[in-house]
């Protein structure tokens, strides 16, 4: 089975004993968003706020707390909208004006990555995990790529050996096992890592991995430690702020009139919801306005339009 990847290649990605120090961090920012439509047409999927703040801004701080110094981020959709995104971090946007997937993407970087260890997360996805013990575990394992895995979610696609720490088969796609783990998101690879992608191609970055699994040299570590949310649609959106408490759920500078009503409801910064208003598991977006008399259920304000009326599982 060919993945576009020369298994020769292999003789470059040998196991060293110990990767680089992980210093830098890719995040994830360039996809379309396709599935949290209509909210990405305003802004990238990364820059949805979760509890007011971009959810590529939980992502930047999961990766301070390990150590992480330097980011790159990867930009498509609405690039102007990461203007000022990631202020006091050091921050290189690489634009992408045709999308070139996970793989091509991350070959763009090459000359930012240098020979340098990377830290990879994914932009759309909020995650408490101990992305140090990956970390940790990369640089102690001597191979090119190491996957952050949990044990419970809907995408089970990755198989690993019994020790837990090597990756076997990804989707059934060598025909060895099936999908015992979810894959996070999130990475740990060294940059000759780089040398299984080609230049210049939309390319995922899984053939590459399917090859290093073939070679018995495709890392695992599981961590099933903390909270780890896939944000791509909108029930698993609304269902983060109803379970999580990361701010309060109304927004400091928001303005609730006397006699307006909030049920298991965010209400970012700048908002303002009339007296008479009725706004229930519903997420109202930075200075958002509900009229008086109006009722959300299960309603994301996004669009900056005033809200009237009644309405219920509507994006406004």
């Amino acid at each position: 089975m060919s993945h576009g990847c020369s298994s020769s290649r292999l003789e470059i990605l040998p196991r060293t004993g110990q990767a680089k120090h992980v210093t830098k961090a890719f995040i994830l920012g360039a996809g379309l968003g396709n599935r949290l439509r209509p909210l990405t047409d305003r802004l990238p999927k990364p820059l949805v706020p979760l509890f007011h703040r971009p959810l590529a801004a939980w992502a930047m701080d999961a990766c301070t707390r390990a150590g992480i110094q330097q980011f790159a981020i990867n930009t498509h959709h609405l690039p102007e909208a990461w203007e000022g995104f990631g202020a006091g971090n050091e921050v290189t946007f690489f634009h992408e004006p045709v999308l070139l997937e996970t793989g091509g993407g991350l070959k763009n970087i090459a000359a930012w990555m240098g020979n340098d260890s990377l830290l990879v997360h994914n932009g759309d996805i909020f995650s408490t995990l101990p992305v140090g013990k990956l970390i940790a575990a990369h640089e102690a394992s001597g191979l090119p790529v190491t996957l952050a895995l949990r044990s419970e979610g809907i995408a089970k696609h990755i198989a690993i050996d019994p020790s837990g720490t090597q990756v076997t088969d990804i989707r059934k796609s060598l025909g060895l096992a099936d999908g015992t783990h979810v894959f996070s998101g999130i990475y740990c690879v060294n940059s000759d890592f780089l040398d299984l992608i080609p230049a210049e191609q939309k390319i995922s970055v899984i053939p590459g991995f399917l090859e290093l699994a073939k070679a018995g040299k495709l890392g695992a570590i599981i961590l099933d430690d903390g909270v780890w949310l896939d944000l791509g649609d909108r029930d698993s959106y609304l269902q983060a702020h109803r379970e999580l408490a990361l701010a309060p759920a109304i927004a400091p500078t928001a303005i609730i009139e006397p006699g307006a009503i909030i049920e298991r409801s965010v209400v970012g910064p700048g908002a303002v919801v009339e007296s008479g208003a009725l706004v229930r598991d519903s997420v109202v977006w930075a200075q958002g306005r509900i009229f008086s008399g109006a009722v959300l259920d299960r309603c994301i304000v996004f669009s900056g339009n005033p809200v009237t009326s009644h309405h219920q599982d509507q994006d406004l």
